[in-house]
């Protein structure tokens, strides 16, 4: 027996179903907590990963008549995000857990969302949260790609991509990863009709197995492709396909999907992505 294999838990044994919101092994650790002196430092000096609108947007910022509090807690989130604490696409905490871990007012915290997604540093949606919004300039060569791609070019090339992908992250992927993929599908299994918040879901989880795949230029190529899957066309599909009923489909495939990459089933996983993949097809194309 490989040593991963028994390193990570198969769910598969006993049962069909990967036991809804289970997690493998003893769950991620949160990153340390930066100093605020250390935050100020990064926001007052402009970290080398803010892009130059960032930048622009901090001295918008600036002009704002807002108390020293509200200021606090936007430098700490700023830093938070451009070093990448926040990701991309990742879900702030909510306010009153913001709000108890800074020691301020929830409506402190409201007050310094408000600034954050006037300047386009995050996104909220009601019912679902805040989420850091991407940090690349509208005019970046590889958005001017992606933006040019139409929805058959960017099936060609996950066809060509995801199968080789899933095959190499299954061989690299640590238990620990695979515990993160874990905990993904367990908030898409939470959706039940918000397909703007399950397709987001879903681009996480396939950018997870992306960086599993343990290949830097791939997973930069494939957050190419999640830039393309983020065009109008895509929001648009989602909108006419994504109904409760095909969610839970989804849910089922995504979960059977996981139970492979848990046992390092490569066969398995490689079949189920490309079954995934005829099926994004046959709604392009309208077939079903």
């Amino acid at each position: 027996m490989r040593e991963t294999d028994r390193e990570t838990p198969n769910w598969r044994s006993g049962s069909a179903e990967r036991p809804k919101g289970a997690v493998i092994g003893s769950g991620l650790r949160g990153q340390p907590e930066p100093s605020q002196m250390d935050a100020n430092f990064r926001i007052s000096k402009g970290t080398s990963l803010m892009s130059s609108n960032h930048e622009a947007a901090l001295a918008l910022i600036a002009d704002h008549s807002i108390t020293a509090t509200v200021r606090v807690v936007v430098d700490t989130l700023l830093a938070r995000i451009t070093s990448q604490q926040y990701t991309t696409d990742e879900r702030l905490p909510s306010e009153r857990t913001l709000a108890g871990e800074l020691g301020v007012a929830r409506n402190t915290v409201r007050e310094a969302l408000d600034i954050l997604e006037k300047h386009g540093f995050i996104r909220r949606r009601a019912g679902s949260g805040s989420f850091v919004k991407g940090q690349a300039a509208p005019d970046d060569a590889t958005g001017g790609v992606a933006a040019e791609t139409s929805p058959l070019d960017l099936l060609v090339m996950r066809g060509i991509i995801e199968p080789d992908m899933m095959r190499l992250a299954i061989i690299n992927m640590s238990p620990r990863a695979i515990e993160g993929l874990s905990e993904t599908l367990s908030a898409m299994e939470g959706v039940q009709t918000d397909a703007a918040e399950f397709a987001r879901l879903e681009e996480e989880f396939h950018r997870q197995v992306a960086r599993g795949a343990g290949n830097p230029l791939l997973t930069s190529c494939y957050d190419l492709l999640i830039q393309a899957r983020r065009q109008s066309f895509r929001a648009a599909l989602n909108r006419r396909h994504l109904t409760p009923r095909r969610i839970q489909d989804y849910q089922r495939r995504y979960n059977t999907l996981l139970n492979a990459i848990i046992a390092r089933d490569i066969e398995s996983a490689v079949e189920f992505t490309k079954l995934l993949l005829i099926e994004e097809q046959k709604l392009l194309l309208q077939e079903d």
